[in-house]
């Protein structure tokens, strides 16, 4: 195994919603008992290694002893690789012991945790290394299973990428379908109104909100930089449109003050080619709504 980036810990918000999200998962798996787990003997204890099936890079070692506990207290949980870990088919991820019945009852919850946790993580990292050497940073976006966010974000984190806002309160993003409404509110310049509205803005955000503009067009872009506001998001330009949209920002003196961020379109393909047009920030949907789930899974040891 080779670790490739510094193993990060879930926050305590993000442990907040992996409880909710077991409770649920516990509840709708296991219902009034493990039906065939009758099968075995209540007192014969287990060892059970969780394994890579494929290629991946590991995230969910510390929400395996939060579930092992809401099954039996008795489970005891060792990691074998860190979260962050890229490990290859057939090495092991962590090791479960205790109760035969409850580590079987536990065994599809923890794996779905995990798979999901490890690909999202996986898709991450194919497009951090993806741009590399080039200043621009992966972010993800707010298109998450509902309930799952935070820990998808966590994930995202696991994985090397940065994590955009977590939703509509901690930051500012004013989106074309905001300037097409304050248009129809009457406004004849949305951008300017914008534009004067930027401090009541900031005072609603907590700290290390941020405020972000969305435009189409380079003709937009040039009003934007005249703002002030954090980063400007140029929405489905093209890698000339955005190196254009760099050389803009940097000639108008506002580099160091607003970012630029690309976003739609995004892929594995061309992400390398929008990282070497000069932009700061790549945001991605696929990290969250497209990453297929890892393939791992639980081996009993016998004998």
């Amino acid at each position: 195994m080779v670790t490739t980036v510094t193993s990060v810990e879930p926050t305590e918000p993000e442990r907040q919603c992996l409880r909710r999200l077991l409770d649920i998962a516990r509840a709708e798996d296991l219902g009034p008992g493990d039906a065939t787990a009758a099968l075995l003997p209540g007192g014969l204890r287990a060892r059970a290694r969780f394994v890579a099936r494929g290629p991946l890079v590991f995230c969910g070692g510390p929400v395996l002893e939060t579930i092992a506990a809401a099954y039996d207290d008795g489970i005891r949980t060792a990691l074998s690789a860190g979260c962050g870990t890229a490990a290859r088919a057939g090495e092991a991820l962590a090791e479960w012991t205790g109760p035969a019945q409850a580590i079987l009852a536990a065994e599809r919850v923890a794996l779905n945790f995990l798979q999901r946790l490890s690909g999202v993580a996986t898709t991450t990292r194919a497009y951090v290394d993806a741009v590399a050497g080039t200043r621009a940073e992966v972010l993800d976006t707010r298109k998450t299973i509902p309930g799952w966010r935070a820990l998808d974000k966590y994930a995202v984190r696991v994985g090397g990428g940065r994590n955009h806002r977590l939703g509509l309160y901690d930051a500012v993003l004013v989106k074309d379908n905001h300037l097409a409404l304050l248009a129809r509110a009457g406004e004849a310049d949305p951008l300017a109104a914008v534009g004067r509205r930027v401090d009541d803005l900031r005072r609603r955000l907590p700290a290390g909100g941020f405020v972000e503009l969305e435009v189409d067009t380079l003709d937009q872009l040039a009003r934007a930089l005249e703002l002030d506001v954090d980063v400007v998001l140029l929405d489905n330009m093209s890698p000339g449109q955005l190196a254009e949209a760099v050389r803009l920002r940097d000639s108008a003196g506002a580099a160091g003050r607003i970012a630029l961020e690309a976003s739609g379109g995004i892929a594995l393909a061309n992400v390398r080619a929008v990282a070497e047009t000069g932009v700061e920030r790549i945001a991605v949907g696929a990290l969250t709504h497209s990453a297929p789930a890892a393939d791992i899974a639980l081996d009993v040891e016998t004998g």
